[in-house]
């Protein structure tokens, strides 16, 4: 009886932290001037749930309210689809927790996406992820710079470990003629300027220091 009301107490909690984060991606994808059908908050909600469970083992992302996940993660990712035309050929890079490609993902079945990965442990949890959400992508569980650049017109990359010291090389990596979209802040554009990389830059909603950096030419 005990173990039942355990069981029970904490089914109760779960089911409503996922209506929490269902609730704040209806509540602020105005501000991302993102539109998401209920089907598609629905899928969200079960990837959510399902990186909840596996967190604690993994670390894929820090952890936060249902709220901040909705907007801070989920709608954040989303603001990528506005530069990705209908499918779109993807390679993301340091997928981790699946931020920003699988939120793009669910709501955009027609996106061709090869996520790479190098932790083992992290690519089972991503393709875990797409089973739940019913998606097609590759995952490459390797380092970027041992995988032969896939062929790609966009590459994405949002919380690689040690970003900073990876940039020239995820950009020489990347192929002759695609797009970077990468998240970041006033360090990431410094870097940028110093590689001599021109780029647009997108302040993301709710936020005064980050931004969605969206490469327009590089030269040597």
């Amino acid at each position: 009886m005990l173990l039942n009301k355990i069981v029970n107490h904490g089914l109760f909690f779960y089911l409503m932290d996922r209506q929490r984060f269902e609730q704040a991606l209806m509540a602020n994808m105005g501000s991302f001037d993102v539109e998401l059908s209920k089907e598609t908050v629905t899928q969200l909600g079960a990837y959510y749930s399902l990186l909840t469970k596996w967190n604690d083992r993994l670390h894929l992302v820090a952890p936060c309210a249902a709220e901040e996940f909705a907007t801070r993660h989920v709608l954040e990712s989303l603001l990528l689809l506005r530069h990705l035309p209908h499918g779109a050929k993807i390679a993301d890079i340091g997928s981790g927790g699946g931020l920003p490609i699988v939120p793009c993902l669910i709501a955009r079945a027609d996106l061709e996406v090869t996520m790479i990965e190098s932790s083992q442990k992290k690519s089972v949890f991503l393709r875990e992820a797409l089973k739940t959400v019913e998606r097609v992508a590759t995952v490459v569980a390797r380092p970027f710079k041992e995988v032969e650049p896939p062929d790609v017109s966009f590459v994405t990359c949002r919380a690689l470990d040690q970003f900073m010291t990876k940039v020239p090389a995820l950009i020489d990596w990347s192929p002759e003629g695609s797009a970077l979209l990468l998240y970041g802040g006033e360090t990431l554009r410094e870097q940028l300027e110093k590689l001599k990389m021109g780029f647009e830059e997108f302040l993301i909603p709710l936020s005064d220091q980050r931004f969605l950096f969206v490469s327009t030419d590089y030269t040597d």
